[in-house]
């Protein structure tokens, strides 16, 4: 009997334990879910500063992104992402317009007809960018699908987007987002940070635009001297272009290579654009047409131009937008 009251007791006494202890356990499974919860919960990225973020390698003159401007061990092309002053030659040109005046305009090497897609964030219910959000694209010269010509896609995100949390076409798709096509086209090379084009058609910012890849900040000029749209199959829009080389195509050492023929003493070329910016069916990307420079005398508007004698109907296209004519 005397074991058995003592087991009693045991029991009883262990009761009064766990009973004591149960609001401990109760509490500690609560402290424990709210713990669980909060470490599961949705939580928004921090939008990320342009001013911080690691800038992009860009190198325009390589085998894979040039095709007449390649740099070689003598050509004295600017190194890889160093910054490049446009307003140098080989990449202005001094030419002719259709009616005879002297033009100004830039060289940015050979262009494809395909527009690369650039997306636009606008957040619901809104016709404007976000203010603040630099514009996505997801290739670099030197990638399959580059163009300095890009299609303008915009993109809606919520109406509490805040400006730069989204820095990749990747998070675009991820987060589901509606992608919307446009007609808009523009031409905005990207170039390595601190490069420099003074010289616009009208006005507009000569500086240097940021945008975003892959979460790192790209650089690039803007170049407005007209609205531009891609035509009805989706391509830029193309206009000739007459020039002539020091020596001819087909030629040893010739065609672009040898460079464009110039007026004695000076950087005046007799290369005539068929149009200029203010006419309808302006475009700054140009179908070249290599006339024989036996002609380069009597080359002084496009009627002449179109008179000369052609050695190559279609040498490429090239985005080579105006920036300036003289009056």
């Amino acid at each position: 009997m005397e074991i058995i009251v003592l087991q009693h007791k045991k029991i009883m006494i262990m009761k009064r334990i766990v009973s004591g202890m149960m609001p401990f356990f109760f509490g500690s499974f609560l402290l424990y879910t709210s713990c669980k919860k909060t470490s599961t919960s949705t939580v928004t990225p921090a939008p990320k500063d342009p001013a911080t973020a690691p800038v992009a390698f860009i190198d325009r003159f390589s085998s894979a992104a040039g095709h007449l401007q390649v740099r070689t061990a003598s050509n004295g092309l600017p190194a890889a992402n160093a910054p490049v002053n446009f307003d140098q030659a080989p990449f202005i040109t001094v030419g002719f317009t259709p009616n005879g005046q002297v033009v100004d305009y830039y060289n940015f090497d050979i262009q494809p007809v395909t527009p690369a897609p650039i997306y636009v964030l606008m957040q619901q219910g809104q016709t404007s960018p976000v203010a603040g959000q630099a514009n996505i694209i997801d290739v670099l010269p030197g990638d399959a699908g580059y163009n300095d010509f890009w299609q303008i896609n915009t993109v809606t995100v919520p109406a509490d987007y805040v400006a730069n949390t989204i820095t990749s076409y990747q998070e675009i798709v991820a987060k589901g987002y509606a992608i919307s096509k446009t007609s808009g086209l523009v031409n905005c090379p990207v170039v390595p940070k601190g490069s420099t084009a003074a010289k616009r058609y009208s006005s507009g910012n000569p500086g240097l635009t940021q945008g975003w890849y892959k979460d790192s900040v790209v650089y690039y000029f803007n170049f407005a001297e007209a609205a531009l749209a891609v035509t009805s199959s989706g391509q830029v829009p193309v206009a000739p272009i007459y020039v002539t080389f020091n020596i001819n195509p087909g030629q040893p050492n010739g065609g672009p290579g040898s460079g464009f023929e110039m007026e004695p003493g000076s950087t005046q070329t007799h290369n005539v654009i068929s149009v200029i910016p203010s006419d309808a069916g302006y475009t700054p990307l140009w179908a070249v047409v290599a006339y024989d420079n036996a002609s380069f005398n009597s080359v002084k508007d496009l009627n002449t131009a179109m008179m000369a004698p052609v050695l190559v109907p279609n040498a490429g296209t090239v985005n080579c937008p105006v920036v300036n004519i003289q009056q």
